[in-house]
């Protein structure tokens, strides 16, 4: 259930956080989310974090996480953190750069995105890499536009009852 305008520019909280929940249904029902032991947390406005849990399943032949593994952390946290500013639509990744910083061996590995700007057509959000040490692993900017596949549409975009 998208949240109600106040005023322009402001959101009704309750119904802010009602789509914060329905997105991260949406994300725990993507069937590329099954291969991942990975949680998906929208923490406020314009900010995700994931925390994915890396094991040897997902290393290259050298022994650390492969990149197609930080793209989609990066990815999906600035996404969804982006998401949160956009109610009726599923945004699209047009575009996304990523610089990779400490190879990732293992471990729990937490995913942090930040909306920057934009929120009609083309959004734009930050993400980065933490690892268990506390170490920056990867860090990525992405731009985002609202597609024609309407939220409200997807199974997995439920919104819990109050």
């Amino acid at each position: 259930m998208p949240p109600d305008a106040v005023a322009e520019g402001s959101v009704d909280p309750e119904g802010a956080q009602l789509h914060w929940r329905a997105l991260e249904g949406l994300y725990a029902s993507a069937p590329i989310n099954q291969l991942f032991e990975s949680r998906l947390q929208i923490v406020g406005d314009g900010h995700s974090r994931i925390t994915f849990e890396v094991d040897p399943g997902c290393f290259h032949a050298a022994g650390a996480a492969h990149g197609t593994i930080y793209f989609k952390m990066l990815d999906d946290a600035a996404f969804y953190a982006a998401n949160t500013h956009v109610t009726d639509r599923f945004l699209l990744t047009t575009s996304f750069n990523m610089h990779l910083s400490k190879p990732i061996k293992g471990g729990r590995i937490v995913a942090e995105g930040r909306w920057v700007s934009g929120r009609r057509r083309v959004l734009v959000a930050e993400s980065w890499l933490t690892d268990e040490e506390g170490d920056e692993c990867g860090r990525g900017t992405g731009t985002f536009m609202r597609s024609r596949i309407a939220l409200s549409s997807l199974p997995g975009y439920v919104a819990p009852h109050a």
